[in-house]
């Protein structure tokens, strides 16, 4: 990768001596933080920059002038409180904390590694106030804490930053009438209206209509402002805290991507044809330097304006490099549109499922795709593009989602419901266990299932989705290891499943091209056998652990063990016939779980093993605790799933008789 620069500290330190007007101050401070978030983004090779750029002269202005918290401390009962609901904003958060020496170097410059920075917010890292998740949540947190602070007699408010699209999510309503009701005026909320969402205009996905009148009609005090003029920001602020007896929301009018003019959202989705390619993703080494170089030049300009010596920049040093190991062949992040990927194969799950779709829906004229905002990522455009007619976008609504496929269930119609895991399985499970109460057929696509990637944290790390999924009635659990097997199972979920399904899919490249018996069908409850071996058996799913597994069985064979490794796609349904032929005489069993200990496909199989005439015991390979965020290898090393480990563990779990292990 090309050499990476940032303004270090000291730099921040220096212009905050320099004699110059506030807000000059807080415009030099916000290019140079964005310096530092597009440099850091760069590093770790994937991240947010447009919402980053777009809500930074806010947070700048917050911290340098509007907030106590610098002074009294982070830990201070009576300090006032910023936290970020959307999230994706992070890496402009994470500059600004270290700016103020909050974040050290060492730990700013491994954004979404192990030990470093999550690529959400989390409150492990200093001056993080509240972790954020599936997008809605921030206004009722800031609820809580309002209230705890009035409750506490505790002095300093409570700021909240949220997204425009976020406001297609309706616990963001359920929270502007309690906090009204409550009277909560120490609550000060931010909408960063920038105008875009993952990839097209909001109006284009979800039109949020007239949003003052909106807001006001819920009874809390609402104010307009551009968001990258201070002088506005700091009289709209100084207006929030003269208000006593409500909270306040204030609609700062901001630019997706500002600072950076071919990143600035006009700009940007004329160059995309109407399609933002900043929202998420590492720039490629040309646009990184452009970028850099139009920032510094900016910086450099601001600073002679006031007699003052240009920033200097350090060069970031290279990462310390980890051990090898299989996991460091995987792409960095799937969501990186546009940025570089380390992929050993070029096969993706979920590209796969895509297309399947679209071939599907020729013949099946009932087949109807519904989305949240994630088109591109869940790779729907073929469908959009093919049948517009048969596509629902459906915005940042999860739940209103689930619900309306249920309706169109009720009328005939086929549903495939698309989501990342870990929004569609929690967020919205009441609402799909409702939907199989009627006993309807619909689809539901899990995206973004399963450790990996990891480097955007554990608010997108999904790893109990098939425990939720498996406690619903009749709900069948399915996941592909590769292209061929998502076509087929997709297939096999449309034309052949009696009732509900969901289909698990990893968004990123695979590792390797999982290579299936040449003539593999998919059988309900049967799995293939990927590599032959005596001495014992591996179960996994999906392209991540089955790569692992099989880079543990070329381990093993060093050790004289043959392990047999299984591809097993059915997650909750397993053919006793088939277990027990495919399994033998075998008692050395172990599964590997892209998934929590508990509700997995390990558990499935123990049931199985129980209730044989010799019962067994598999043992399990998983996801244990919370999720590390990282690189895919730091991430799999961290739980002992890569391949390395899982060979590890084998040893340390068996004893073949008549076989030395050294």
């Amino acid at each position: 990768m090309i050499a990476v620069s940032i303004i270090p500290q000291a730099e921040f330190d220096r212009v905050r001596q320099l004699a110059m007007d506030a807000h000059q101050r807080a415009a030099l401070i916000a290019d140079m933080c964005r310096l530092n978030a597009l440099s850091a983004v760069k590093r770790a090779g994937s991240g947010h920059l447009g919402t980053s750029l777009s809500a930074m002269d806010i947070v700048v202005w917050l911290y340098e002038t509007e907030l106590n918290t610098i002074r009294l401390g982070l830990g201070h009962p009576d300090r006032d409180i910023y936290f970020s609901s959307k999230g994706h904003d992070v890496p402009g958060l994470y500059a600004a904390l270290f700016s103020w020496g909050i974040i050290p170097r060492e730990r700013f410059l491994r954004l979404r590694r192990l030990g470093g920075l999550d690529g959400h917010p989390d409150v492990g890292v200093p001056g993080i106030e509240a972790n954020s998740g599936s997008l809605g949540m921030g206004i009722s947190k800031g609820r809580g804490m309002a209230w705890a602070k009035r409750f506490s007699g505790r002095q300093g408010r409570v700021y909240v930053l949220t997204g425009d699209g976020e406001f297609q999510e309706g616990q963001n309503y359920e929270a502007l009438q309690s906090a009204v009701q409550q009277r909560l005026h120490n609550l000060t909320v931010i909408m960063d209206h920038n105008k875009v969402q993952s990839d097209k205009l909001v109006s284009e996905i979800m039109d949020l209509g007239d949003l003052e009148a909106k807001i006001r009609a819920f009874g809390w005090h609402v104010a307009r402002v551009d968001g990258h003029d201070t002088r506005q920001l700091e009289q709209r602020l100084a207006e929030c805290r003269r208000v006593t007896d409500r909270p306040q929301l204030l609609i700062a009018d901001t630019v997706k991507g500002r600072g950076i003019s071919f990143m600035e959202h006009p700009e940007a989705l004329r160059a995309g044809q109407g399609y933002y390619r900043w929202h998420a993703g590492a720039p490629d080494d040309a646009s990184f330097e452009a970028g850099h170089a139009e920032l510094a030049a900016r910086i450099t300009g601001r600073l002679r304006a006031v007699g003052a010596a240009p920033a200097a920049l350090e060069t970031a040093g290279p990462e310390p490099v980890a051990r090898p190991a299989a996991a460091d062949t995987l792409a960095a992040e799937p969501e990186s549109k546009g940025a570089a990927a380390l992929p050993v194969s070029d096969e993706y799950v979920a590209e796969a499922f895509g297309q399947a779709l679209v071939a599907l829906g020729a013949a099946h004229p009932e087949l109807v795709v519904l989305d949240a905002d994630l088109s591109a990522d869940c790779r729907l455009r073929p469908f959009e593009l093919a049948y517009p007619d048969r596509f629902i976008e459906n915005g940042i609504a999860e739940q209103d989602m689930v619900s309306m496929a249920g309706g169109l269930a009720r009328q005939g119609l086929l549903p495939v419901v698309n989501s990342f895991a870990n929004f569609l399985a929690a967020r919205a499970n009441e609402q799909i266990y409702n939907n199989a109460c009627e006993r309807t057929k619909i689809i539901y696509a899990c995206h973004y299932a399963g450790l990996i990637p990891a480097g955007p944290g554990r608010s997108h790390q999904s790893v109990r989705d098939i425990s939720l999924f498996g406690a619903l009635p009749g709900m069948l659990i399915m996941q592909p290891c590769s292209a061929r097997e998502a076509e087929l199972l997709t297939a096999y979920g449309v034309t052949e499943a009696a009732g509900s399904c969901m289909i698990r899919l990893n968004i990123g490249p695979s590792p390797r091209r999982i290579a299936l018996p040449p003539d593999y069908r998919v059988s309900l409850g049967r799995g293939a056998v990927l590599e032959e071996g005596t001495d014992a058996v591996l179960f996994g799913y999906g392209p991540v652990m089955l790569h692992e597994a099989l880079v543990a069985r070329e381990q093993l064979l060093k050790h004289g063990i043959a392990l047999k490794v299984i591809n097993m796609p059915w997650l909750n349904r397993v053919d006793a016939a088939w277990l027990r032929d495919v399994t033998g005489e075998c008692d050395a069993l172990f599964v590997v779980e892209d998934h929590a200990p508990v509700g997995g496909l390990g558990d499935r199989l123990q049931e199985a093993f129980a209730a044989e005439e010799r019962p067994r015991a598999i043992r399990k390979f998983a996801v244990d605790g919370l999720a590390a965020c990282g690189s895919p290898a730091e991430a799999l090393r961290a739980h002992r799933l890569d391949g390395a480990s899982l060979a590890e563990r084998v040893l340390e779990a068996m004893v073949v008789p008549g076989k030395a292990i050294s």
